[in-house]
């Protein structure tokens, strides 16, 4: 508080900046109270709301972490771009995994895991007034990167008229000409499809004939269900940009590691936009990914876990005669919900006392696009986080539910 005029007390005004008010809530923040308010009444609920592995990080990856504690005790700041032997490290996996040769001294850079890269990339890349085309549903971070940068989005919608794939066909020419960067996740979050590598290949010409960076968020490319997903770099190099994580490929959701890989020239662009927002990843943890990314024998025990618990699932579901949605890939099950009832609706349900499930509303993950449309509404997104034996209890209760 302060003096004012007359001896009278003045409150200083801290109101947040336009950008920040115009913001709604952060979904998972909402879904985070749920389970509160749940546990404040003495229920347990089963939380499929949010998407945040609960198994232990490999216990390899963490001796590879202490060693390095002590390793790099006098390291110092950490390389903004990442530590060479890391960036060597994610060239090899990607020469390993998806038959790609990338050059980790001009075509990687270390992120601060893959939300941080995600935001701040249309900072170096985006204009006041830019377009950015994003698909809704999506990762938040696509949009509210490009508000922060002073950029607009425009809202494409992931509906299953169109396989859950953006049609670049519907795309209007004018603002196909006005964008900047067009953003992709495959495996979708939170549909679970996977383009397939002819989508992939008309995307890229789509970018070269547009001049857009197309940017190809893969963060699930290693939790899938069939054929392994593929890498947009498999099919090009100019104008593409690959957002990557360890979160879900290695349970290292708070280990905060990840990457940017793709053409040289917007990798040296992007390594100057984080020379000037923060220090780089700690080098003891880019030690521990490095150690983890030469190891597959962890990631299959974790898809399999996965595969199991969405089946399971999927057919607590179907036996109340909810649509198959059993997706291709992914931690999600992205459910339709029972006709004429809304996203949330359906999540309100589930909260039952007798059934305390904890799921994520469509509608709470998705924008409306220029049409007014909220592809997400009509469906709630599980994430496969509880163990299997909370999964199996979680099948049970659903025998409870009340459609």
């Amino acid at each position: 508080m302060t003096a004012g005029r007359g001896g009278g007390v003045r409150v200083v005004d801290v109101a947040g900046s336009k950008r920040l008010r115009s913001l709604g809530a952060y979904a998972f923040d909402a879904v985070d109270r749920q389970v509160e308010r749940l546990r404040s009444l003495g229920i347990s609920p089963i939380d499929f709301g949010v998407g945040d592995p609960t198994v232990p990080t490999p216990p390899f990856i963490r001796e590879r972490c202490k060693a390095a504690l002590d390793e790099f005790a006098a390291s110092g700041y950490p390389s903004y771009a990442g530590a060479p032997f890391y960036r060597q490290a994610v060239a090899d996996w990607y020469g390993r995994r998806f038959g790609v040769t990338l050059d980790p001294a001009t075509e990687v850079v270390a992120s601060i895991g893959a939300k941080e890269a995600v935001f701040n990339f249309a900072e170096g890349f985006v204009d006041p007034g830019d377009l950015v085309i994003v698909p809704t549903p999506g990762y938040p971070p696509y949009s509210r990167g490009t508000l922060f940068a002073e950029g607009a989005a425009w809202f494409v919608p992931i509906v299953a008229e169109n396989d859950f794939l953006i049609d670049l066909n519907a795309i209007p020419t004018e603002v196909a000409r006005q964008a900047r960067l067009l953003w992709l996740t495959t495996p979708n979050s939170p549909t679970g499809k996977v383009a397939p590598p002819d989508y992939l290949r008309s995307l890229v010409r789509w970018g070269r004939e547009t001049n857009t960076i197309i940017c190809c968020d893969e963060a699930y490319t290693e939790i899938y269900f069939g054929e392994p997903p593929h890498s947009i770099l498999e099919y090009g190099r100019e104008g593409l940009a690959v957002f990557q994580s360890m979160s879900k490929r290695s349970a290292m959701t708070g280990w905060r590691i990840g990457w940017v890989a793709g053409d040289a020239r917007i990798i040296q662009l992007f390594k100057k936009v984080k020379t000037n927002i923060d220090s780089g990843a700690p080098t003891f943890i880019q030690a521990a990914a490095a150690e983890a990314l030469k190891d597959e024998t962890h990631v299959r025990a974790m898809r399999e876990e996965y595969r199991a618990k969405r089946d399971i699932l999927v057919k607590a579901l179907t036996a109340l005669g909810l649509v198959n949605c059993t997706p291709e890939a992914t931690l999600y099950v992205w459910q339709k919900t029972p006709p004429g009832v809304t996203s949330e609706e359906f999540a309100t349900r589930l909260l039952a006392p007798e059934v305390a499930l904890v799921t994520t509303p469509g509608a709470w993950l998705s924008d409306r696009t220029s049409g007014g449309l909220n592809p997400g509404e009509g469906y709630v997104r599980f994430a496969l986080v509880p163990s299997i034996e909370e999964t199996r209890l979680a099948a049970d209760r659903l025998k409870h539910l009340r459609l």
